[in-house]
């Protein structure tokens, strides 16, 4: 294998439990989003764009459709002879097989795999985040640092600062304090989930890590206090675009309904920074001449003769007469009667909506519709 400078490991395992039915039979990174994509497409986008074309995708939980989706890696430009994208499913031969047991000890089971690149750089990222980012710049400054490991960071809103990583930093952007999902955040500076690590020093802490009989084998909770206690040079790169981590069933809703906003820092329609995915061989949609839309997104072979407002339909939806649809996300090959009013909700890939229905809330939570 020829040598590499930086190999991505893509975690994309996720289970979403916070997601209820839309992550029953899919894995979290493979969900539908913003009328075209899945929620992949990004991370590995980033990868194509920033020229990082060794990339290996760790996949666990409901992998079929995921790694049906993925294939070669043709869509994202990763279909290449040396390097390109491999899927790499839980195996441990001497014990027939199980799931790996945390973020670390994916990485630690995949070793000779990245060995056989021998980068001098290992990023780590994950394949259930929306957002645009050149890890190029990522790397030129853990270079400049000279860090041992660089974290990308973001800053949240204080009440939502307990879901993540949260970093305490020095003037210099030097990392002093790191507390995985602290019930009291010290501060709101947030981490990604986005990592560039030396990989002889990484392959170091792995291999400690593996055997320490008490430890989650996590990077937030494991490996970075580890090398935080080390007193290693670890850094946060401060990110400033659009980055949203699609949890939960209202996170979801509202990163697809950003993307009809003509102010968002993440645009769709950016032709430097293009975000790839596997087309679907389906005719063009067709408007009604009835059909009423607004700020809406309408994918291909989707027939609309009702009323859309300020919503995102994915491929193959179908809207009958007299139906009216505001602020909701339709996810593929959803099926809407006559006269139905859906409000704030997502409706999950083949669900049917029966002539004069009424569908979630104008004000409230959001609601998830999906097929019984």
């Amino acid at each position: 294998m020829p040598r590499k400078q930086i190999v991505a490991m893509l975690l994309a395992g996720g289970e979403g439990k916070r997601l209820g039915q839309l992550t029953k039979w899919i894995a979290k990174p493979a969900i539908p989003f913003a009328g075209k994509y899945r929620i992949i497409d990004f991370t590995l986008s980033n990868c194509a764009n920033s020229g990082i074309d060794t990339v290996g995708v760790l996949t666990q939980y409901q992998p079929l459709l995921l790694n049906s989706y993925l294939g070669v890696g043709e869509a994202w430009d990763l279909n290449r002879k040396q390097g390109g994208l491999t899927i790499l499913p839980p195996y441990v031969q001497k014990e027939g097989g199980r799931w790996y047991k945390g973020t670390a000890n994916a990485l630690y089971e995949n070793i000779s795999f990245i060995e056989a690149y021998q980068p001098e750089h290992v990023l780590v990222i994950s394949g259930d985040h929306i957002y645009t980012m050149d890890y190029q710049k990522l790397l030129t400054f853990h270079l400049n640092n000279k860090a041992a490991a660089t974290i990308s960071v973001i800053e949240v809103p204080p009440e939502e600062a307990s879901r993540f990583g949260i970093i305490k930093t020095d003037e210099d952007s030097r990392i002093d304090n790191f507390e995985e999902k602290p019930p009291q955040p010290q501060s709101n500076l947030a981490s990604m989930g986005v990592y560039i690590f030396n990989w002889k020093l990484l392959k170091k802490y792995l291999l400690d890590d593996e055997h320490i009989e008490k430890s989650d084998h996590d990077f937030g909770k494991d490996i970075i206090p580890a090398m935080l206690q080390d007193n290693l040079p670890l850094y946060a790169y401060p990110f400033e675009g659009y980055w949203k981590d699609v949890g939960t069933i209202e996170s979801l809703w509202q990163a697809n309904l950003d993307m009809l906003d003509k102010n968002c820092r993440l645009n769709l329609n950016d032709r430097n920074w293009r975000i790839r995915s596997r087309t679907q061989n389906i005719p063009p949609h067709h408007i009604g001449s009835d059909a009423q839309i607004s700020n809406s997104l309408i994918n291909e072979g989707c027939i609309v003769n009702g009323k859309i407002s300020n919503s995102v339909l994915f491929y193959g939806v179908e809207v009958k007469e007299g139906a009216n649809i505001t602020d909701s996300v339709l996810m593929p090959d959803v099926k809407v009667g006559k006269n139905v009013s859906i409000n704030r909700t997502i409706i999950a890939e083949g669900t049917i909506i029966p002539d004069g229905a009424t569908v979630g809330q104008i004000e409230g939570s959001i609601d998830l519709i999906h097929p019984i």
